[in-house]
């Protein structure tokens, strides 16, 4: 018999009561407001914030989303929108969590370093399914242009999502989804 998973339904912007209600392997739908960035808008994220400079969103409590979405077609809010490998912004991350974010969505595994920030100050890494873009951009419901237009794709967007889904990867005490499924499946072996 299989376990059927309970979907936690939450709000953006995060709440510290929420993020620490989460747990890794949680099924979540995210709805509200999250921001768009990758490897670039983040590389001048914390390059504004190294020099002093007002950041053109406030992180606080709010999640960015590790994606860059194909081109709209008519009639679309936006185009396929599937998540891109989160390791590629470790680097720039600690420093926006430090800063107020609450969560991130993106895929693949994170350094430790962002595992210790996540637990330090009380953020979560979710994990979108890659492979399942046409899916997730169907709970986007709107896009605005936020900041950095010049990186086209790239470009930090705000979405305004309903039924966002996802799974808490980490959590704020450290856990990690995928570490702890392959330990049991190399217990099972």
């Amino acid at each position: 018999m299989s376990e059927q998973a309970v979907i936690k339904y939450i709000k953006t912007p995060l709440t510290e009561e929420t993020v620490k209600s989460l747990r890794a392997g949680d099924v979540v739908r995210i709805s509200g407001s999250i921001y768009t960035a990758r490897d670039a808008a983040h590389k001048r994220l914390t390059e504004a914030l190294a020099r002093g400079e007002k950041l053109p969103l406030d992180l606080t409590d709010n999640v960015i989303y590790y994606v860059g979405p194909s081109p709209t077609k008519p009639g679309e809010v936006v185009g396929s929108a599937g998540p891109t490998t989160s390791g590629r912004m470790d680097k720039y991350t600690p420093t926006l969590i430090e800063q107020g974010m609450r969560g991130m969505i993106g895929k693949g595994l994170r350094s430790q370093e962002v595992i210790d920030t996540c637990v330090k100050h009380g953020a979560v890494y979710f994990v979108a399914i890659g492979g399942a873009a046409a899916v997730i951009s169907q709970s986007i419901k709107g896009e605005e242009m936020i900041a950095y237009e010049d990186l086209g794709p790239e470009a930090i967007r705000r979405y305004e999502v309903e039924d966002f889904p996802a799974i808490v990867c980490i959590d704020t005490e450290g856990n990690d989804f995928y570490k702890a499924g392959i330990a049991k499946y190399s217990k099972e072996k």
